[in-house]
C-alpha cells in the first residue's frame, strides 16, 4: 500500500504518530462493525480527501492482518456517501466524482440536507457507524472524542473521527457564499488586471488556512445591516449606530493594590477611538468561577468582551478556562497555538503537558498576524489579550485593526469626539442648568469632573456628530453669561518617535558629557551582585557583546529599550534586580538611541532577545515582572 509505505518511510515523527493514531481508530471500528454496517461521509474537502486516503490504508491493513495476505486493494469496499449540494463549487463537486472514479469509490449520492439524508440512509441500510473527518476546532467537534454517539434529536450511529486531532493542510473552502479566493495566496503581476492565485496546497501558513472564508457578523452586532465579506466596504453603518464593549482584567495583584490597571483605560481610549461604547469595566479573581461568571455575564450584554490577565503556565493563570466554563466547553489541545508555542519558547513546550495549548474547544479562532509571536485569541465574541502593558496593547490593538480592515474583525464605527470647556463656577451653580441641558441633548454624553478640588470644573462633550457637539455648547453658553466658560485646547499626543527624536536631537554633540547605557538611564537600580549585567553604549560595543554571546555560547538575555519610553523605564530595575536571581545568565541592556545602527530591527520597547548555546531562541515584546521572570527561567 503506497500510502502505508510512505508514512513508514517518513522521518517526521509527529505524522507518523498521528497516522498511527488514526490507523489504530479506523482498524477498532473494522473489527466492531461489519463492512456492510461503516459508511464513510466524503464531501471533497480537505479534511475527508485525508480521511479517504486513511481509511484507504487502514482497510488495507486490517484485512492484511486478517488474511495474512499483502495483496494491493483495487477497489474501496466502504460504502460512501456523498451529500450534493447546488451551493458546492462545480469544481468540488467535479474532483468529488474523479476521486471515486480513480480509487474504486461506490458513492451514495444524496440531495437532501444532511439529517434528512442520513434518515432516510439509515433506514435503508444497516449502517451503524460513519467515518467522519471531523477535527478538532471545527464548531461540530464540541465535545466529541474518537467514537462518539451521534446527538439527541439526530438518527442513532456512531460517529468515528480518526482525524480528530490532526491539525491544518490546505486552505480551507466552504459554499459559493461564504468563500472568496485567499488573499495569502495572491500572486501580485503589475502586468494584468486580474488577480492570479497559487493552488490550494502552496499556503505557507497552514495556520491561515480559513483566511478566504467570508465573515458575516451576528446578528447583535449587525442588527438588520445584510452581510458582507471579507471586509465592511460595502456597508455603511448608520452615523449614530451603538455597539457596545465591555473589558474583564484578570488578576489578584490589581485587588490587592499590588500593581495598577493601566490596559483598561488604554483599551477603553481605544474603543472609543473606533466609534465603540464600553458599558462597564470589571477586575475579577484568578479564580475560574469568578472569570467563568463574569464572561457568561457580559458576553450575553454586550456586542464584544474583551479579557486580559491570567494568560500563561501558572497555577494562577485561569483566564482560558474559565473563558471555557462559560462557553459551556472543555479545554483541549490545538496542535496550530502548539505550534507558535514551540517556536517561542522552544523545546519546553511539548505537546503532552503543555497546558498553555489547552484552548476552549470548539470555539476558538486564533488571530494571525505577522507582528504577533503567538496569535490572539477569540471564542465567538470574547477577545482574549495577552497584553501585559500598554506597549504590547498597543501593538496588539494595531494587529486587531489590520485584521479588522481586511477580514471584518470589528465593526468600524464613526469615533467619537469630544470638546471640553471649563469654568469657575462651582458644582451647586450649574447642577441645575446642567441637569436641563442633558436632558434637551440626549443623544450627547456631558461629564463633568475636577482635576483638583481647588482647579475648575471641566465640562466635556462626547458623541459622533461634530454639529451636535457644537450646537450643545453654543446652547449651553447661552444659558449663562458671557465669559463663564473657555474651550480647554486639547493637545494630540505627540507620538514616541517624534519624542525619541527630540532626546536624540537635544543630547546631540554633547556626547562626551553625556552617561550612556544603564548609568544614563538616570534611574536608580539595583546594584548587580554576580558581574552578569552589562550595558551597551554604542553599536560597536553591542556588536562586540553579541558576538562574545554567540562564541561562549552563554545562556544570555538583551534587553533593547529607550529612555523615552515609559514601560522601559518601569521594568529595567526589575531586570537589573533579576539578574542577581540568575547568576549564570549574562544580562544585556541596550539602549536603541545609543545603537541605532544594530537595533534598526527593533520595532518595539522593550523586545527582549533569549541566547542559547549562540543562538537566538526566543523573543518577548513588552514585559512584567512576573512574566520577565517566567521566561528567564525557562532559559536559565
Amino acid at each position: 500500500m503506497e500510502i502505508d509505505k510512505a508514512i513508514r518511510e517518513s522521518t517526521d515523527r509527529r505524522l507518523k504518530t498521528k497516522y498511527n493514531n488514526a490507523i489504530y481508530v479506523i482498524k477498532r471500528a473494522l473489527a466492531l462493525y461489519s463492512i456492510e454496517e461503516v459508511a464513510f461521509s466524503f464531501n471533497g474537502g480537505k479534511d475527508s480527501t485525508v480521511l479517504l486516503h486513511l481509511l484507504r490504508a487502514g482497510y488495507f491493513l486490517y484485512k492484511g492482518e486478517q488474511s495474512c495476505s499483502n495483496e494491493d486493494l483495487k477497489d474501496f469496499p466502504i460504502r460512501t456517501i456523498y451529500f450534493e449540494s447546488p451551493s458546492a463549487f462545480p469544481d468540488i463537486n467535479s474532483f468529488t466524482y474523479d476521486i471515486a472514479s480513480t480509487y474504486g469509490v461506490q458513492m451514495d449520492i444524496i440531495r437532501l440536507d444532511f439529517k434528512s439524508g442520513l434518515e432516510g440512509l439509515l433506514k435503508a441500510k444497516p449502517i451503524r457507524a460513519i467515518f467522519l473527518g471531523v477535527r478538532i476546532g471545527d464548531p461540530t467537534a464540541v465535545g466529541q472524542e474518537q467514537f462518539c454517539p451521534s446527538s439527541p434529536g439526530w438518527p442513532s450511529f456512531m460517529r468515528v473521527n480518526p482525524i480528530l486531532d490532526w491539525s491544518y493542510s490546505y486552505t480551507s473552502i466552504g459554499s459559493i457564499y461564504d468563500t472568496v479566493p485567499n488573499a495569502l495566496l495572491c500572486i501580485s503581476d503589475s502586468s494584468s488586471s486580474k488577480d492570479t492565485f497559487r493552488p490550494a496546497y502552496m499556503l505557507s501558513d497552514g495556520r491561515l488556512e480559513r483566511a478566504g472564508r467570508a465573515k458575516k457578523f451576528s446578528p447583535s452586532v449587525c442588527g438588520n445591516f445584510s452581510a458582507v465579506s471579507n471586509g465592511l466596504d460595502s456597508v455603511e453603518l448608520r452615523r449614530n449606530s451603538m455597539l457596545t464593549a465591555s473589558v474583564i482584567a484578570v488578576g489578584d495583584e490589581i485587588l490587592f493594590g499590588t500593581i495598577e490597571d493601566q490596559l483598561g483605560p488604554s483599551l477603553c481610549k481605544k474603543l472609543h477611538s473606533i466609534g465603540w461604547s464600553v458599558s462597564q469595566v470589571t477586575v475579577v479573581r484568578n479564580d475560574v468561577d469568578s472569570v467563568a461568571e463574569e464572561v457568561e455575564r457580559q458576553k450575553s450584554t454586550n456586542d464584544m468582551v474583551f479579557i486580559y490577565g491570567g494568560i500563561g503556565p501558572l497555577h494562577s493563570d485561569v483566564t482560558l478556562s474559565g473563558v471555557a466554563k462559560a462557553f459551556g466547553v472543555r479545554l483541549a489541545p490545538d496542535e496550530e497555538f502548539e505550534e507558535y508555542l514551540r517556536h517561542l519558547i522552544g523545546d519546553q513546550c511539548t505537546g503532552d503537558r503543555n497546558e498553555m495549548a489547552q484552548l476552549p474547544e470548539g470555539i476558538t479562532e486564533l488571530l494571525h498576524h505577522e507582528n504577533l509571536p503567538v496569535p490572539l485569541m477569540k471564542c465567538q465574541n470574547v477577545i482574549i489579550l495577552t497584553a501585559t502593558n500598554v506597549t504590547e496593547l498597543d501593538m496588539q490593538w494595531e494587529c486587531l485593526i489590520e485584521l479588522t480592515r481586511s477580514g471584518g474583525l470589528l465593526v468600524m464605527m464613526e469615533p467619537y469626539i469630544s470638546k471640553c470647556l471649563t469654568t469657575q463656577l462651582s458644582e451647586v451653580e450649574i447642577a441645575q442648568p446642567l441637569s436641563k441641558h442633558c436632558l434637551e441633548f440626549p443623544d450627547l454624553y456631558i461629564g463633568c469632573y475636577r482635576k483638583s478640588r481647588y482647579g475648575p470644573l471641566i465640562i466635556s462633550f462626547k458623541g459622533k456628530d461634530q454639529a451636535r457637539i457644537e450646537l450643545g455648547i453654543e446652547a449651553l453658553y447661552k444659558k449663562f453669561h458671557p465669559g463663564i466658560f473657555s474651550e480647554q485646547k486639547q493637545r494630540p499626543r505627540e507620538p514616541l518617535t517624534v519624542k525619541a527624536k527630540k532626546i536624540m536631537e537635544d543630547g546631540a554633540g554633547n556626547e562626551d558629557s553625556a552617561q550612556k547605557g544603564l548609568n544614563g538611564t538616570g534611574l536608580e537600580l539595583p546594584v548587580n551582585r554576580h558581574g552578569n549585567l552589562k550595558s551597551a553604549s554604542s553599536d560597536q560595543n553591542l556588536k562586540d557583546i553579541l558576538l562574545q554571546i554567540k562564541s561562549s555560547k552563554t545562556p544570555a538575555v538583551v534587553n533593547y529599550g529607550a529612555s523615552w519610553c515609559r514601560v522601559c523605564s518601569q521594568i529595567l530595575p526589575s531586570f537589573c534586580q533579576l539578574s542577581n536571581n540568575f547568576p549564570k545568565l549574562s544580562f544585556i541592556y541596550a539602549d536603541i538611541d545609543e545603537c541605532p545602527e544594530t537595533t534598526q530591527h527593533i520595532r518595539y520597547t522593550p523586545t527582549f532577545h533569549f541566547y542559547r548555546d549562540g543562538e537566538r531562541v526566543d523573543e518577548m515584546f513588552g514585559a512584567g515582572e512576573e512574566r520577565l521572570h517566567d521566561r528567564l527561567w525557562l532559559h536559565s
